[in-house]
């Protein structure tokens, strides 16, 4: 599916995957020798596996980097257990992802010299772009009767797909091809429209009003992508989406009705030392709720771009230094103030968008990791936001409400240890509970299991939800409330080969904690999104 889905971009652009991603074999004349085909397919897994973390160039970002004057000295043998085993600072194993093979030839490629794949122009992203439903086609109202603002929209990741689950009946109505691992779906304000950016670059629109849902049209934002945003302000609403990219390191423009592409933006520049940076990530893109603008946030030099939206010919950019490896964030619930983990700095970075001006900065624990984040109301700080973390198992949560307890504002409140680390934390206003996975741990003792922290008293109940097999390497990951609040979504993530379709949702009371319903037979779920919820901003 991957090299499907990329290949279909980079066609456009006339370049071959090998090339594309990594180079000709001249360029691993200082490292261990590896023929075409073993470039072609290490290139598929280190940008399936590996590059997210480590970085296009392997300069490192979340995890350490992977240049060969470190890897060398590590050696074969040793690449290849740490690859294997995992570790617990946050690395999953991959025992039961790539066979011994692929291990082995992962742990050679990464001891070659990394090259620059290559740039993409507007004009080049232009050549990628389909529209296949012109926006004066789409319906007008809902083709089918389902309760459509409960439909989680689900992300398939190896699959390259968006599952569409009815969130009422719990059936998976349709699975929409998209790009490779999104990582990330954003609403139009309606919740009608969802646009996914794959890991591949390929940004897709999605009509939720379809019969099935369907993609509308999409375009190719970059060789490897990751976030995308809407706009959703005044009269700009479903004007505008942005996509970013990893590689190159850019964010592109375009038109909500029919991603008809618009504008590039190179996002290279210095980090806070002052140092240049050429492969400048956007990490994540948001749309500030209270303001016509979009939060960039570059990896690599730690800056938060508040990109003001209205006038694209005179694009105003606001530059807000915060800490490197910029990563997930979410906003409090008053959507002025963002919260983002700046997760190799080992910190929480607080910014008012109504002052385009950074407010706070604060060490959590290691290595930081949000996902969409939580807020809730504690006993004695007031109002909270919280955090996992990917280097040690720890929530921590701070205060982040300013204007009322401003003495507890963007200052540690509390954090609680679990067994591991994890991704995600999720809650819901309504609801007593806080939800914390420990997908990042590499054992399926503790990465098969979440937390429930009661907000009151702070205590965890743990609960066993990828009940699989060992070999079938599932971990429990990502919770996502129903429309209604009281359900619990949380994905089975099956990665093992050969059991990638092992994969399910189990469907938990909030309440009583006790299983209501499993989803099964998805293939890799990860992330979902409730579009009742995400459009009105509620979690």
């Amino acid at each position: 599916m991957y090299g499907k889905t990329l290949k279909t971009g980079l066609a456009a652009l006339g370049l071959p995957l090998a090339i594309s991603l990594a180079g000709t074999g001249a360029a691993f004349a200082s490292g261990p020798e590896l023929t075409e085909e073993e470039m072609e397919r290490a290139n598929n897994i280190y940008f399936q596996r590996c590059a997210g973390c480590h970085g296009t160039l392997r300069g490192g970002a979340t995890g350490p980097d992977l240049l060969p004057e470190n890897t060398k000295e590590l050696g074969q043998r040793r690449l290849e257990r740490i690859i294997t085993l995992g570790t617990e600072g946050g690395m999953n194993n991959f025992d039961g992802i790539l066979d011994e093979d692929e291990i082995e030839l992962i742990s050679r490629y990464i001891q070659a010299d990394p090259v620059d794949p290559p740039e993409m122009s507007l004009s080049d992203i232009r050549d990628t772009w389909e529209v296949y439903v012109e926006p004066e086609d789409l319906p007008t109202e809902p083709q089918h009767d389902r309760n459509w603002e409960n439909f989680m929209v689900t992300i398939l990741r190896d699959r390259g797909a968006m599952g569409i689950i009815d969130g009422d009946t719990k059936e998976l109505v349709t699975e929409v091809e998209t790009g490779y691992a999104v990582h990330v779906a954003k609403e139009s304000s309606d919740g009608r429209f969802w646009y996914v950016q794959g890991r591949d670059g390929r940004l897709s629109m999605i009509d939720l009003w379809m019969s099935p849902p369907q993609v509308t049209s999409e375009v190719f934002i970059g060789i490897d992508a990751r976030d995308v945003a809407v706009s959703h302000y005044g009269e700009w609403k479903d004007k505008y989406v942005i996509g970013g990219a990893y590689w190159p390191p850019h964010f592109v423009i375009t038109d909500a009705k029919n991603m008809e592409p618009l504008k590039v933006v190179s996002t290279r520049g210095y980090d806070t030392d002052g140092n240049y940076v050429h492969e400048a990530r956007v990490a994540a893109l948001y749309n500030t709720p209270n303001e016509p603008t979009w939060l960039v946030n570059v990896k690599e030099t730690g800056q938060i771009w508040q990109v003001d939206y209205r006038d694209l010919e005179n694009l105003r950019i606001e530059m807000i230094e915060s800490a490197e490896f910029l990563h997930d964030g979410f906003f409090d619930p008053t959507g002025r103030y963002f919260q983002i983990a700046a997760n190799y700095s080992h910190k929480m970075v607080f910014v008012d968008t109504e002052t385009r001006k950074r407010v706070g900065m604060l060490n959590t624990g290691d290595i930081p990791h949000p996902g969409p984040g939580a807020n809730w109301v504690d006993p004695e700080c007031g109002p909270v936001g919280g955090t996992t973390h990917l280097g040690e198992g720890k929530m921590t949560a701070w205060g982040n409400d300013p204007e009322g307890h401003p003495d507890q504002a963007w200052e540690i409140c509390f954090s609680v240890e679990t067994d591991g680390p994890g991704l995600f934390v999720r809650s819901h206003p309504e609801s007593d509970n806080v939800w914390i996975d420990q997908a990042m741990h590499p054992e399926p003792d503790v990465n098969q299991w979440v937390m429930v922290m009661n907000k009151e008293t702070r205590e965890l109940t743990p609960i066993h939800v990828a009940d699989r097999p060992r070999e079938h390497d599932a971990v429990a990951v990502h919770m996502e409330y129903d429309q209604t609040g009281t359900e619990v979504w949380v994905s089975v993530w099956a990665r093992g080969r050969g059991h990638q379709e092992d994969g399910a949702i189990k469907v938990y009371d909030d309440k009583t904690l006790e299983l209501k319903d499993t989803v099964e037979n998805l293939n890799t779920p990860t992330g979902k999104f409730n579009v009742y919820n995400r459009k009105n901003h509620i979690g």
